[in-house]
């Protein structure tokens, strides 16, 4: 999977790999990007910052959505994030730590096919 299908794409399935590399770069790129807004000051930051926080909630929700493909249910589970303390823990188990639907299921084939 292409790096513009994995972030734009709420289609498909994706193991735990792409799931911690993408949240590894969003964490290095948060850091860089509010550097650059601090040094920057108020009003030029938030004109980095808005358009930045959009495209991090997009590509979010359409990673965790096929990180939910994967364990074969629906993407409208990210909407458990919005339950305070239980949704980000049961998110983390879910997507995380947790492995995928082995072997095809009704979003797509295994992402870890033949990679053993």
């Amino acid at each position: 999977m292409d790096w513009k299908s994995l972030m734009f794409s709420f289609e498909g399935r994706i193991n735990r790999k792409p799931y911690w590399m993408y949240f590894l770069a969003v964490i290095v790129t948060n850091i860089v990007v509010a550097g650059l807004a601090v040094m920057l000051g108020d009003t030029l930051g938030m004109v980095i910052l808005v358009p930045y926080i959009v495209f991090l909630v997009w590509t979010a929700i359409a990673v965790q959505v096929k990180r939910w493909h994967d364990r074969d249910k629906s993407g409208w589970w990210v909407l458990i994030n919005l339950i305070p303390f239980i949704g980000p823990i049961w998110v983390f188990v879910e997507c995380g730590c947790l492995r995928g639907t082995e072997g095809s299921n009704s979003y797509g084939p295994d992402p870890l096919a033949g990679a053993a």
